[in-house]
């Protein structure tokens, strides 16, 4: 989940989302954010949040998980969404 929650209520049923892909094919260079395995992330080998592919799903589908990315991994995902986007 990439959203600033402090942009939608609460009660908003949506919530924004990059994937992630083990895929390198998949990862544009400017549009991917590295995410390499670690105990707080839970990935098990090397991934890609591929930024250009943003989404919103409901919050219904989402299940709770330990796994996190970095505070510097977020804002990295967050600044080429907006470059994907126009915004950059």
């Amino acid at each position: 989940m990439v959203e600033d929650h402090e942009l939608f209520d609460r009660a908003y049923p949506n919530v924004i989302l990059v994937p992630l892909t083990e895929d390198e094919r998949l990862a544009i260079a400017d549009l991917s954010v590295i995410i390499d395995p670690s105990a707080e992330n839970g990935c098990a080998k090397r991934c890609y949040a591929l930024v250009h592919c943003v989404a919103t799903t409901s919050k219904a589908r989402i299940t709770a998980t330990s796994s996190r990315v970095t505070r510097q991994q977020l804002e990295d995902i967050r600044r080429r969404i907006a470059l994907a986007i126009g915004c950059a």
